[in-house]
């Protein structure tokens, strides 16, 4: 991962009546974390689901390595996970059997390589349960572990530590720096403030 670029330019985006996203604009290069800020209601996810593509803008564009995304959206997408409030996990799936098929399905990885994953995130004990067994906060763990095996150049994360501990946040934290240190980049929506020893964090405040 190396020299990619993400560019927003003027993104301007309605829900109804609403003008959800005026003018959003940022820039995003290797190595960097971008934490998205602002009251309920701002348009925090709804800025992280235009830039994957999920939604549409009435103005503006994303650009991925200088061309429009929406060009060739299943090249990008190829090169970007998004984890959004609900883990993207089949209830009737074990743990282990999620990050196969979730992750497995667009980026090759060994049997020592999961293991790994779902050791570093505590899953390894109840990694053979179904997913409808457990808790939120073990299921935003399983999410975590597919983050560590992406190995995508773009993480979208929408309150990616939702449902963790004290512990479990401070691993979201560990997994974006070592994703920028090997030249990624982030751009998560917050309530709560990433953790401030990530020292390539910038900042986007929303108006509601």
């Amino acid at each position: 991962m190396h020299d990619e670029r993400l560019d927003v330019e003027s993104l301007h985006l309605w829900r109804g009546d609403r003008h959800v996203l005026r003018g959003v604009c940022f820039s995003l290069a290797s190595g960097e974390c971008l934490q998205v800020t602002g009251p309920n209601g701002s348009g925090k996810t709804s800025l992280l689901r235009t830039v994957c593509g999920l939604m549409y803008p009435e103005a503006g564009r994303v650009l991925w390595e200088g061309r429009d995304v929406r060009s060739d959206l299943r090249t990008f997408h190829c090169a970007l996970v998004y984890l959004g409030h609900e883990p993207p996990l089949k209830a009737d799936l074990s743990a282990r059997e999620n990050l196969r098929y979730w992750i497995g399905v667009r980026h090759r990885f060994g049997a020592a390589a999961l293991e790994d994953a779902l050791e570093r995130v505590g899953a390894s004990p109840w990694c053979e349960r179904l997913v409808r067994t457990l808790s939120a906060g073990q299921r935003r763990r399983v999410a975590l572990a597919g983050l560590a095996l992406s190995m995508v150049p773009l993480w979208l994360l929408d309150e990616p530590t939702t449902n963790l501990d004290t512990e479990g946040q401070q691993l979201v934290g560990s997994l974006i720096g070592e994703q920028l240190s090997r030249g990624g980049m982030v751009l998560a929506a917050v309530h709560h403030e990433l953790p401030a020893s990530l020292r390539e964090l910038r900042r986007l405040e929303l108006a509601a």
